[in-house]
Formats: C-alpha cells, structure tokens, sequence
C-alpha cells in the first residue's frame, strides 16, 4: 500500500481477520512494550485496548507503512496492524502525537464490575516483563518481535521505524544484548498459552464495603467539623488523622492497635510473630503510631519496599505492634497484618525521612520469627535486630570459615541487638557474617540455629542435611550449627548473594551423593541447595563440591519442588573435564535411585547412584534416566546430562 492510499472495506475486513488470528501476539507485544510502570492490571487493559484499536476504520490513511521489501516480509496486513499497535505503545519515543495516554486513552473500565482487577496470563510473561524491566519501550518491542514473534533483525527494525522509534537499529541491537532464558521463552510459544487470556479477581470485598461506608462517615464528619469551627476553634490535641478508608472504621486508630501480653510466647503452642509482644521506648507515642498507620495507608511520595509477592496494601483489620523505638537518629515502628510485616521508619523528630518496608511472614515459626532487621548503618556494612522474646542467647560466625568461634552479641532488655556485620552486598566476599541464636530452654532444649540476612526485613534461616546413611530412613533438615554443617556451607556460603533479589524463609543444603572423580581428582560431594520462599515454591542449584576447588554449578531450577519435602528423588549430570584434560559425563541422583542410565551422545550405565563415564568426541545432547527402588523412574533436574562445559 502507499501512503496515499486509504483503507476500503475489503481491505478492513482482511485486517481484522489477521487481528482476530493474530489477537494473542498483539496482545503479548503490546504488554510487554508499554511502561512497566502502569502495572499488571493497567497494562492488561490498556494492551487489549490498543490492539482493539488498531483496526482501522474504513476511509482510514492507511499512514506511512513499512516497504515491503521482499518476499521475507511478513503479510504486509498484519505489519499495518503491528505498525498501529506499536504507535499506540511506544511512548514517549513514538511519532509526534503524544504520550500512550494519549493514542489509547485511560484504562477502560472491566465489566463494569467495581474493583475487578485482571492479572496476565500464566506461563512467563511476568518473567519476560522483568526481564524487560528498565529498558526503553523500542528496545522491549525489539526484544518480543524479534524473540517471540520471530521476525528478522531487518523486519524488526523497519517496523519500529514505521511506528515512529527514534533509533529502530540501536533498540534492535539493545534487545538482543538483553539475557534470554531460553525456558521462558519456550513457554510463551506453547500452543496452550494464549496471552489474551486473563485471570480476573476482586479486591478486598470487605475493605471496599468499609471505605463506601467511610465515604459517607467522612462527609458527615466533614460536615460536622466545619459547623463546630464556624463557632470555636477546639484545642490542640495529638496528630492522629488517620486517611479515609480503613481508618473510618477505626483500622487504623493507635488506640485499638494489638498488643500482645509480654509473656505469652512461654505459655502458647503457637511460637510464631503472634506471641512477640510491643516492645521499645515509643510505644506510648499516639502521634509517632498514627504517622506510621496514615503512612501505610496512604504512602504519597513515601519509598514503598516490597518482597516479590507481598502488598503494601492498608490493614482490613487493626495490625499488631511489634515494637516502637528510637535506634541511630531514627524512630522505627513494627507492624504485623496477618501474614505481612511493615516497617515504618523516619528521622527521630518526626520531620520527614519516611520509609516503609513489607515483608511476607507465612507460616513462620521458632526460626523463621526469631529477628527482623530495624535498623542498618549507612553504607550497609552493620544492621540492628529485634529479636524474638524467645531468643536467650545470641552471637556471631563466619560462615565463609568452618573453624571460625561464634563471637557473643549483645542483645538489650527489650530485644534490641547491638550492631552486628552483615553479609557484603557486592565486590570481594571476604567473610559472610551470620546469626547464631539460642532459642530459650521454657520452649526447648538446646536449640541453636543460624540465619542470615540477605538484605530483606526478615533474615533466612540456614540448615543442611548431610548424606544418606545406607538404607536408613531419609535425613531431616538439621540446622547448619555442627562442624559438619560448617564445612559444607563454608565453600557455598558467598554463594548466598545471588538470592538477595528474592523473598526466602529457608535455605538448605542438601549432600545427596559422593564418589571418586576420575582421572585422581578425588572425592567429590553432589549437593543441591534449595531457598525455599515463603509462598511455598523453591529455588534450586545442584552443586559439585570437591575437596578443593570453587563448586561447580550443575544443574538449576526455579519455583519447583525438587529437594525438599515433596520432591526428594533427585538426580543431575554434567560435562566435566578432569585435571588430565579429559572429558567426562558425571552424573548421581538421591538415596532412592538404584542405578543411571544415560543415552545420546553418551552411552553408558551404572548399577549404582553415581556415574562417570568418558564422553567421546564433542559435546552434545544427553539424556539421563535413574531407576528408583520402589519402582519407577526419574529423570536428571535439568532434562539432560549434557552440553555443560
């Protein structure tokens, strides 16, 4: 088509036959290219609204599409419709016309059901969206034309032209810069993903009924308080304004805060964040407890921090104190709501500072209710703890150093730890520091345990499980305390950084097998080491950790059930190459697999729970099956044993 023409009907009609074939990977671009900063809910609405919108009307100027340059182009209707969506989407580096908001209007309104809200479809996208995160709005549509819509470098390129995209080279030299996991992307090309698909799911239904009812109070407050001033000016009392919604019912009155008795942990059989009591020298201070509330209500320009998968949404229902205290120039509140807590933070007088952290709590117990952080040095070096009313001792290790002492930490009347190291958050990793707490003999004997804080409100708690026993039944997680556990964290431990982005209540490390290396390389140690989040699912690393050397990655996996409770049958291989330069398939699975057998560019097999066996010629596909004692089979974590170097 030229740029003079304009759309006929027989040519509108073509166009929405190739829109409604098409829906779902204009749906998917148009996601995935508009700002990330909209959200999960506006950007649904807003991409299926610009992609309804991209059907032209008859009589439309078809615009300056792209030349169609050969016969690789792909059909010159649906380069028009992906031409308009892209407009639509790529602000505000689009063509003069202003930004989305102005191409495709505010979000539309669902179903016409109030507080609807529509989340994307299972199967990756959020991945691939933080993936994305950051880069510009070409270098994203780049990224999915070129990744998942399998248009060419050249194709991807004159289409941003034609949408407007300053620098269509650049952004397509950019996305394909950006990492690629190849797993995601294979989900989103299944043929059961539809990215037109959305789930649909209400908001809090009781908080909506209570801010519609604490519109109508507010009014009638309102109302009330001009006609008292218009008389008197009432006298000077403490800040306690509360913001409209939760706080009209009284959710967020510092009066009807819960607090709990200051020895109930020793008397309950739920030893979790429920039995800490309010603790710190401010937790009489209405005014400082009203500031943090109305903050959580309504943060403003308030810097909001959240784990992966928590809300900072407002209570339904008056939250716990935990503590209110002074700590380094700073006051600091602690607040649990139900399976969350909030850190509130700001300068000792009250003037500004503000900050609020929210962290998930699930199902948290002994261990994993035993600390939050309140407060951290500037520059990260030291933090500040709370610890549990349970706690009776605590103290300091290296855990980058099995010999190292634990180093005694002093802990305040009202739980408050002096400033202890913590890990380094970037460059050299020259030690790991770690808590090494004591739970109180009134709830159980001789109980110590190790967490460690990865940057989050909550620290992790380390355990291992050492390797199987014979035929003896499988081994429970023990906590990382005993010399044993000490020698296998110590060369993981720097390790521990990669998690820092995550939301984990657990690390474990779990030694599933051993076995001589060829080649006298020695004895080499098969661990797999799960963080466990606190929404359930896991994330795993398989490691080989020899007797002296830097552990070698095997295998990975993420949001699985694999070495832990629910997943214990394991097995992982690799390409290894020994000191004398040979190569080899190693491979082992857990105490259940009575034998390996690997098939393609090895072939080979072992009676046993371990495997080495050469690898012959250049690397190539391997699969690795392992029989079962109790019948069945297993296959390696990462579907093959081969093409690692």
């Amino acid at each position: 088509m030229s740029t003079s023409q304009r759309f006929g009907s027989a040519a509108v009609e073509h166009a929405e036959a190739v829109l409604v074939e098409q829906y779902p990977r204009l749906v998917r671009l148009a996601y995935l290219t508009l700002p990330d900063s909209l959200g999960r809910h506006t950007r649904v609405l807003l991409a299926h609204k610009a992609v309804q919108r991209a059907l032209p009307r008859p009589g439309t100027p078809t615009g300056p599409a792209p030349a169609e340059g050969g016969t690789d182009e792909p059909d010159p209707h649906l380069t028009l419709v992906r031409t308009r969506v892209l407009r639509a989407t790529l602000a505000p580096t689009g063509p003069a016309g202003g930004t989305w908001a102005a191409r495709i209007g505010r979000p539309p309104v669902p179903p016409f059901v109030w507080g609807l809200r529509l989340w994307p479809p299972a199967g990756g996208i959020d991945e691939v969206a933080q993936t994305l995160s950051g880069a510009p709005a070409p270098v994203r549509a780049a990224f999915v034309l070129h990744h998942l819509d399998d248009l060419t470098q050249g194709q991807a390129e004159r289409l941003l032209g034609s949408a407007g995209a300053a620098d269509p080279a650049g952004a397509v030299h950019d996305a394909l810069a950006l990492p690629v996991a190849e797993g995601l992307l294979q989900a989103l090309r299944r043929p059961e993903f539809d990215a037109s698909v959305v789930s649909a799911r209400p908001t809090d239904l009781l908080r909506r009924r209570r801010r519609a009812r604490a519109g109508w109070a507010a009014l009638a407050t309102l109302t009330l308080a001009l006609t008292a001033l218009s008389v008197h000016h009432p006298p000077a009392g403490p800040d306690v304004r509360p913001a409209a919604g939760p706080a009209a019912s009284g959710v967020l009155d510092p009066a009807r805060l819960q607090r709990v008795p200051a020895e109930a942990w020793a008397d309950t059989a739920r030893v979790d964040f429920t039995a800490w009591p309010a603790r710190g020298g401010r937790t009489g201070d209405r005014d400082l407890l009203a500031r943090a509330l109305r903050t959580w209500a309504a943060p403003g320009t308030t810097p909001v921090t959240t784990t992966p998968g928590t809300t900072a949404e407002p209570p339904a229902r008056a939250p716990q104190l935990l503590y209110a205290g002074e700590l380094d120039g700073r006051a600091v509140v602690l607040l649990r709501d139900g399976d969350r807590v909030v850190r509130y933070g700001e300068t000792a007088t009250g003037s500004g500072g503000r900050t609020l952290d929210v962290t998930r709590t699930d199902d948290a117990g002994v261990t994993t209710a035993a600390a939050l952080a309140l407060s951290r040095a500037p520059g990260g070096a030291s933090a500040r703890y709370l610890l549990a009313p349970w706690i009776a001792t605590a103290a300091t290790r290296d855990l980058l150093r099995a010999g190292d002492t634990a180093h005694t930490l002093t802990v305040a009347a009202d739980g408050v730890t002096a400033p202890a190291a913590v890990p380094p958050l970037g460059g050299a990793c020259a030690s790991w520091p770690v808590l090494e707490l004591t739970s109180s003999t009134r709830i159980v004997e001789k109980h110590s345990f190790v967490l460690t804080d990865l940057g989050a409100l909550s620290p992790v708690h380390l355990t291992y499980t050492p390797l199987p026993d014979g035929p003896a039944p499988a081994r429970q997680p023990r906590e990382a305390t005993g010399p044993e556990a000490r020698a296998a964290w110590a060369p993981l431990a720097c390790r521990l950084g990669e998690l820092r982005a995550g939301a984990y209540r657990a690390v474990n490390v779990w030694d599933f097998a051993a076995a001589q290396l060829p080649d006298g390389a020695g004895r080499a140690v098969w661990s797999c080491t799960r963080a466990s989040g606190w929404a359930g699912p896991g994330d795993v690393t398989v490691r080989l950790r020899l007797e002296n050397g830097t552990p070698q990655d095997v295998a990975r996996a993420r949001s699985t059930a694999a070495c832990g409770r629910f997943g214990q049958h394991l097995l992982a291989g690799f390409r290894w190459r020994s000191p004398a330069g040979r190569w080899y398939l190693l491979a082992a699975g857990s105490r259940q697999v009575t034998g390996i057998t690997a098939t393609g560019a090895v072939r080979a097999g072992a009676a046993d729970r371990t495997l080495a066996a050469p690898w012959p010629g250049p690397g190539g596909p391997v699969s690795l099956t392992g029989t079962l004692a109790g019948g069945g089979t297993v296959t390696a974590l990462d579907g093959a044993g081969g093409g690692r170097d």
